[in-house]
């Protein structure tokens, strides 16, 4: 019998992904550290971090999980204890990427919208003191999912793989900590994500009303108004950015209330049943939104564009500036 279809798509999906999204991540670091996207190095730091934190998704998730379990299913990356090292980076990974996309859509809201508050919060010295807060939460909220895994299967003494222990499922602390690990991510990123575009549009689309109306622009022409044009730059920007990861986190997010609301069980083996299809489908489809980002600011940002030409031209010069 061959290999369910779900297994067949993923055996297929997460290689390109790799060959696509690692590359990308680089070349997106590349770039925000050069400093010469037009961008505030505020949102750069932030853009930056989130790179990395895709970028590590990427390694930990997609190429040493998905990819070695597909291709090298008994490499030394299953031995239990790496395998479990390997599953709890994901974790924090994830929950890096995530939290760190609430971080920069707050910080644009605040930068939009709270005008007094913008220019003490909206620097590089907060953004980086943000980042370093949110990462350093994600690793100490996520050292318990090591000790949740169990070996899978014992070949010659050895234990390979992981397998989440029967009694995360029934002992009280455990279910405790799961709803907490549910609700703080992704339905609290989600609503504060969903929460603050919303004031953020709001507040743009009454901003720009009375700037027309200051202006005696009765026909709504205000392609001539700079500050009006920047609002709507950043507006684009964080809309492609929140609303792709909140469209490719939806299923994930619905299989994570379905196990808390149904009979069902996360990373179940039987790849037939139709709750576990729709959560490696999930799976997919977030790590997915690990290297769209790149191809966000290549769309939305003329700048980036630029460098990235400038990268095609000359692959070499990033290497060459670093060593003068």
């Amino acid at each position: 019998m061959g290999l369910p279809v779900i297994v067949q798509i993923e055996n297929i999906f997460y290689p390109i992904l790799a060959i696509v999204g690692v590359p990308a991540n680089l070349v997106t670091i590349v770039i925000l550290s050069r400093g010469s996207c037009g961008l505030s190095k505020c949102i750069a730091r932030y853009l930056l971090a989130m790179a990395a934190g895709d970028l590590l998704f990427l390694i930990f998730q997609v190429v040493l999980c998905e990819i070695n379990d597909a291709y090298f299913p008994y490499s030394f990356l299953s031995y239990t204890p790496i395998c479990i090292l390997n599953l709890t980076l994901i974790f924090v990974s994830i929950d890096c990427s995530i939290w760190l996309t609430v971080a920069f859509t707050f910080d644009r809201f605040v930068s939009i919208c709270c005008q007094r508050l913008r220019t003490k919060y909206c620097t590089e010295k907060i953004a980086a003191v943000v980042i370093a807060v949110v990462c350093s939460l994600a690793v100490l909220e996520n050292i318990p999912i090591y000790f949740i895994f169990e070996p899978r299967e014992i070949i010659d003494n050895a234990p390979w793989s992981c397998d989440i222990k029967s009694s995360f499922y029934t002992l009280p602390i455990w279910v405790a900590y799961w709803w907490l690990e549910s609700i703080l991510t992704p339905f609290v990123p989600f609503i504060l994500i969903l929460l603050l575009n919303a004031l953020t549009i709001r507040h743009v689309v009454l901003a720009n009303r009375v700037r027309r109306g200051l202006r005696g622009n009765k026909n709504g022409e205000n392609h001539n108004d700079p500050e009006v044009e920047n609002r709507r730059k950043s507006i684009i920007l964080l809309l492609a950015i929140s609303g792709s990861f909140i469209l490719l986190w939806m299923v994930t997010f619905i299989s994570y209330v379905s196990v808390r609301f149904a009979d069902t069980q996360l990373f179940n083996t039987n790849y037939n049943a139709p709750f576990t299809i729709m959560e490696q489908s999930g799976y997919m489809l977030s790590s997915l939104s690990s290297c769209t980002n790149t191809f966000i600011y290549g769309v939305s940002q003329s700048k980036f564009r630029d460098e990235l030409k400038n990268m095609i031209k000359r692959p070499l010069a990033p290497i060459t500036c670093f060593f003068k």
